[in-house]
């Protein structure tokens, strides 16, 4: 057996000579084996600066250049930072959108044309088909099916009493 210094922690440790012919004892363990193909490098965290290995090919796939040590990390930067305001896909003018203004509204939660009460099928219909017109005298809840009816024939439209 030969003595042989380990590469990467420079630990003396003792390989057949048949490896080393091989070039193949040139680590003490696994783990300094496993260390030594590490090709990528340490990078902080964007949330919580923690040091996280990413490989040269997730490096090099990153659109933001943003790194996280992991999904919870990112999630909690994404909904601080990135989609807050007006990066928000839901922002509408810095005023609170109609659905939640007629469901914090002492409105019944049916449909005005057909007495659906499933709030899954549920949708906000303004009156005068204004979308910037969020007062609550003009917002109404309806089904999908009804508000599709409404929206596309005005025999529909015309048989409600609101209109």
């Amino acid at each position: 057996m030969g003595e042989v210094v380990c590469q990467i922690c420079s630990e003396v440790f003792k390989t057949k000579p048949a490896f080393l012919r091989r070039g193949w004892g040139k680590y003490c363990s696994i783990a300094c084996r496993s260390k030594a193909q590490e090709k990528g490098s340490l990078l902080s965290c964007r949330n919580c600066n923690k040091a996280t290995y990413r490989s040269p090919i997730y490096i090099k796939r990153s659109k933001s250049n943003e790194f996280f040590c992991g999904k919870a990390c990112q999630t909690i930067w994404r909904n601080s930072i990135l989609f807050t305001g007006e990066n928000h896909s839901g922002w509408r003018n810095g005023s609170a959108s109609y659905r939640q203004r007629l469901a914090r509204a002492a409105v019944e939660r049916a449909c005005v044309r057909c007495s659906m009460s499933d709030y899954r099928v549920l949708a906000a219909h303004h009156r005068d088909r204004d979308r910037n017109n969020n007062a609550l005298s003009n917002l109404v809840w309806l089904c999908h099916n009804c508000h599709f009816l409404v929206h596309h024939y005005d025999t529909e439209r015309n048989k409600i009493w609101w209109v």
